[in-house]
Order: structure tokens, then C-alpha cells, then sequence
């Protein structure tokens, strides 16, 4: 099949979503279908055979653009649909696959040019616009409620990428096709295996601390916050701990960077700042323990199927984001307070024999359900359901 997919994103950027087109896309290409990705005009190309990056125009003063939704958005996605138009009426495509809120696109492109419409549901969007305290509007909200329900009465097919959402398609379209597809794909795959670098702890100033690793965005339902905050009640048990932090913004590093030393913990931090993705296994090769304090949300974070097979123990907040993946056995799991997830870690750094266990156990839970294997396998039956569609379309 010839596929237009469109994916209202920075691309690329290392961040959710676009990691995850990213796999979707090297998934596909292995596969052997040729994909033209549409996307924004922001972020660095990545070379993926059969995959055609085009970018919609350029809207002038928007240079990036923030983690979530907000109102730059809305110019960027109408030269992304004013740009499907064009390579629409130009190509003849069998597939029309949309992520996120181009899902509202495909509704009127997939019936104006005939084609079948496959949804990729990374969030619930109207949940989004409530998480990211984008609007207190109950018209807003509900709009994009009929929309994301329309999106998903139109489309062929969904992919959605954790329980929770596979559960909500599930209970309130059971005649839908669904299929749930975990973000587990390893970065190796298109960025190439990691080759360890016995000088990296050096370049970090780490020597011989226990080092407590975050990585991802500095978004607050991350609950990096709660990382810090919790910092003080590690350190006052621990003195030979360092906190490692991988990723956000100047302003939101600085703006963390004065919450760790309004705890008294500054001096116990690293903040690097944005890395490159490939440098993200280099990270996760010195640390002993890895974290994610997310607070909100109902989408597990990608970094958990790596951080399941690492061999390396995890601490996650108590919460749907992580338990839907995540439970007691694999994984040190703690309430959403500063002292407790202090205790999570705290425990991780001194019961040796509990944290090999756990570790063993995420392993194994990796092998069996999360592997990249099975999400070739996925994203093939989806496809081939799709290819079944069309063949009974055509006659």
C-alpha cells in the first residue's frame, strides 16, 4: 500500500509522540510499505528507507513548538491540512494514517478522497487539554470530545498504545477494529546499537556516587517536582547519591535547578540540559536506579519498556500511567508524596536482594509481553487488516 501518514508534530524531536512515529514509521519501512510522512516544518530530518519525509509551509514567528496543545498549533495544523489537500489530489494513495489530532482531518479527507483511515490514538485529547491546563472551557472540551469520537466512528481502524485507552475504544466502540500496539520499539533500531563509553561518568562529574537517573521532558505531570522534593528525604539517609537529569528547557532547567537548592539538595544534581536521543542508552549505562515520578496522565511513558529490559531497578509513582504496565514485582512502585517516593529510592539504593528480584522479574515481563518482536507483529496485522478492507473495497 501507498501511504500519506500525518503527524501533527515536530519531527524529528526526542520527545513522546515523535518517538513514536518514528517507530511506526522504521516498523512500516522494514515491513515494506512506502510511507510520505507529513509533517511540521520544525525538527531534524531522520533517513528511513521507504519513508518520504514532506513538511508542511513554514507559519512565520513559529520557530518550535511547546509539549502539548496550544495555540500555535492550530496555525501549524492548517498548513498541514492545506498541504494534505495538495498531496492528496497530486498521489494516488490506498491509506490515509493520522496521529493525534490530524485523526480530526481524516475525517473529511479519508470521505473527500475515498480512502481508508487508520487512527494512531497516542492520548485521549480532550483528557489533554484538561492535563495541560490549556482551558478551563466546557465548550472547548466538549468540541473536541465530538471530534475524537467522530475521528474514531469514521476510522477503519485504531491504534492505541496503552490498556487504558485500548479499554476506552474497547467499552465504547466494541465493534471497532483495536488494536493495542505498546510504544516498545528500542531507539537502537534507527539510531544504531550503543557502544560503551568507559569516560562518560567522568564527563558528568560522577565519581563513585549511587546515580538516580530521570530522563524525559520537564512537563509537570512528569512529576519532576516530586523528584526533587523527594531528594531531601533520600539525602538525609544517603549522603553518596547523585541525582542525574536528562532533558528540558534552559528556563525549565533553571526553574528546577532553584528547586533543588531551595531543598538544600542542589549540590546532589546534575542537570544536563537536552541531549541527543543515541546518547540516552550512554546515560541509562552508568545509573543504578531509574525513575519516573509522572503524576498525571492515563499514556505509559515510553521510556518503561527500555527501562524494563535494562537490567537496571525501576521507581514509578503509583499511578494508572505506570500501573497498567508496571506492579510490585517489576517495579518499586510509591505514592504520588516527596517522602514516600524518597523512601521508593531509598530502598532501591539498600535492599540488594529485593532489587534483584524486581529487576529479574521486569526482565522476564519484557521478554514475554514487550518485545519488538511483537510490535512488528502488531503493526503487520493491523496493516493486513487494512489490506483486506481495501481489497474488498476494490472488488
Amino acid at each position: 500500500m501507498k501511504v500519506l501518514m500525518i503527524a501533527p508534530q515536530p519531527f524529528f524531536q526526542p520527545r513522546g509522540t515523535p518517538f513514536s512515529v518514528l517507530h511506526r514509521c522504521k516498523t512500516l519501512s522494514k515491513l515494506g510499505y512506502q510511507i510520505d510522512l507529513l509533517t511540521y516544518p520544525i525538527g531534524e530530518d531522520v533517513e528511513i528507507e521507504n519513508v518520504n519525509i514532506i513538511r508542511s509551509w513554514p507559519v512565520p514567528l513559529i520557530k518550535n513548538i511547546a509539549v502539548g496543545p496550544s495555540k500555535p498549533k492550530i496555525f501549524l495544523d492548517i498548513s498541514l491540512y492545506e498541504k494534505a489537500v495538495r498531496l492528496l489530489k497530486k498521489n494516488n494513495y490506498d491509506l490515509l494514517h493520522t496521529h493525534e489530532e490530524a485523526g480530526f482531518m481524516g475525517i473529511r479527507l479519508a470521505r473527500k478522497f475515498n480512502l481508508l483511515h487508520l487512527y494512531d490514538m497516542h492520548s485521549s485529547l480532550p483528557q489533554q487539554l484538561n492535563n495541560f491546563k490549556f482551558t478551563k472551557s466546557k465548550f472547548l472540551v466538549g468540541m473536541f470530545d465530538k471530534l475524537e469520537n467522530a475521528t474514531i466512528e469514521s476510522a477503519a481502524a485504531v491504534i492505541t498504545i496503552c490498556p487504558e485507552l485500548w479499554n476506552y475504544i474497547a467499552d465504547r466502540y466494541p465493534g471497532k477494529f483495536n488494536k493495542l500496539i505498546e510504544n516498545v520499539a528500542d531507539n537502537s533500531t534507527v539510531f544504531g546499537e550503543y557502544k560503551s563509553d568507559p569516560d562518560f561518568k567522568r564527563q558528568w562529574n560522577i565519581n563513585g556516587e549511587k546515580l538516580i537517573l530521570y530522563t524525559g521532558t520537564f512537563e509537570a505531570y512528569q512529576g519532576l517536582e516530586l523528584l526533587i522534593r523527594s531528594s531531601k528525604h533520600v539525602l538525609a539517609a544517603e549522603k553518596e547519591v547523585k541525582f542525574l537529569v536528562v532533558g528540558g528547557k534552559p528556563e525549565q532547567v533553571e526553574a528546577s535547578r532553584q528547586l533543588a537548592e531551595q531543598q538544600g539538595t542542589a549540590d546532589h544534581f546534575i542537570f544536563t540540559g537536552q541531549r541527543p536521543p543515541e546518547e540516552i542508552p550512554a546515560f541509562m549505562d552508568i545509573a543504578d536506579i531509574l525513575v519516573s515520578p509522572r503524576i498525571e496522565g492515563n499514556n505509559t511513558p515510553l521510556k518503561i519498556y527500555s527501562y524494563l529490559r535494562s537490567g537496571i531497578p525501576v521507581v514509578a509513582t503509583r499511578h494508572l500511567t505506570h500501573t497498567q504496565v508496571l506492579n510490585d514485582d517489576v517495579a518499586l512502585l510509591t505514592e504520588i508524596t516527596p517522602d514516600d517516593f524518597g523512601r521508593g529510592i531509598l530502598k532501591a539504593v539498600q535492599d540488594k536482594e529485593y532489587v534483584k528480584s524486581v529487576v529479574a522479574n521486569a526482565q522476564a515481563l519484557s521478554d514475554r509481553e514487550y518485545s519488538y518482536e511483537a510490535y512488528i507483529k502488531k503493526t503487520q496485522e493491523v496493516y493486513q487488516y487494512l489490506e483486506a478492507l481495501l481489497k474488498r473495497k476494490r472488488g
